[in-house]
């Protein structure tokens, strides 16, 4: 089941994503009851996370009527369906309690970016944040490359965790059972950002203007939809791939991951209390832009996708051309 917001005729809306389509949950609950004579109660809910495991107060009722979409025949299915370029997709999370992301999560990547290795019981995942009421991006909205560090903006595709429930202490084993389901991130980085070129060196100057560079405005597209826990037998089992302006730059699977999805949760679980509606960015596999000198640039139309999640497109547009049109 995936489930998606999107904008339709000036309302917001959550619905059934198909991939070239989205059906919304009323119109779908309505057609059930007049097909089957029975009511489908699923009250008006502001948050996807109401349709969806584990604790989704709507979740038995969205998957009842997703397994009847299924089933349709084409002609009757075809009426509750409206084009994606209809309609305006929002991200899938509107205001996520935290946004948290790994860094260096794949081997491949770390090499790629001159790093070394370590093995998995030798090191622990390093997590940073991002401010989601600035960097996070809908659906087909640009990317902007900002005007005080335009040169090295890189892409990185990432498989998104959503969390369900309350989670603190909790065992690796069992930690997918308070995963909500999956999205696909993007996290936008500025590799040269460096604040104040006349600076003073300081000790700890490297790390932050690798920090910095994650925070810009629109730096963290989002989407299209999320999809189910309970249809994601195995997370680490997920190809992960992304291109710009169609050609193809990372290829991999979420098998490479250092830290698998449960290993994470387990590991931030023990850090702080993750809250339903948290989402965890679980790192990039190699094929970012830095390892070959090629970034994004003004005009670039980017694709992300994981699994059967879908497919998460932005355009990139150059902050002083947003300011001129502005103007």
């Amino acid at each position: 089941m995936r489930v998606c917001r999107f904008i339709y005729e000036d309302m917001i809306l959550m619905g059934f994503h198909t991939g070239d389509h989205v059906i919304p949950i009323d119109h779908a609950a309505e057609a059930y009851s007049r097909e089957t004579g029975e009511e489908l109660l699923l009250p008006s809910a502001e948050s996807l996370l109401d349709l969806l495991p584990p604790d989704g107060g709507s979740y038995e009722a969205a998957r009842e009527l997703d397994l009847w979409l299924e089933k349709l025949d084409l002609i009757a299915k075809d009426e509750l369906l409206i084009p994606l370029e209809d309609v305006d997709l929002l991200v899938p999370i509107a205001a996520p309690p935290k946004m948290l992301f790994l860094a260096g999560n794949y081997a491949k990547h770390v090499v790629e970016r001159g790093g070394a290795t370590a093995e998995r019981d030798e090191t622990f995942p390093y997590v940073f944040m991002k401010p989601a009421g600035t960097t996070l991006t809908n659906p087909g909205d640009p990317i902007v490359i900002p005007s005080v560090s335009p040169d090295q903006i890189d892409w990185e595709c990432e498989l998104g965790v959503v969390i369900g429930r309350p989670c603190r202490h909790v065992e690796e084993d069992e930690a997918l059972s308070y995963v909500a389901g999956y999205t696909v991130v993007n996290d936008i980085s500025d590799r040269a950002y460096k604040p104040n070129p006349k600076r003073k060196p300081r000790e700890r100057d490297k790390f932050f203007d690798w920090m910095h560079g994650k925070w810009h405005d629109t730096f963290c597209p989002m989407g299209p939809c999320i999809l189910s826990a309970d249809v994601v037998s195995d997370p680490q089992a997920l190809p992960i791939m992304l291109s710009v302006n169609g050609e193809l730059k990372q290829n991999a699977s979420t098998a490479e991951m250092v830290f698998p999805v449960a290993a994470v949760i387990a590991f931030l679980s023990e850090l702080m209390t993750l809250e339903p509606g948290d989402v965890i960015a679980t790192g990039t596999p190699a094929g970012v832009g830095s390892a070959t000198g090629v970034f994004l640039r003004p005009g670039d139309r980017v694709r992300a996708s994981v699994g059967p999640i879908g497919t998460l497109e932005n355009p990139v547009v150059a902050q002083d051309d947003l300011e001129d049109d502005d103007a």
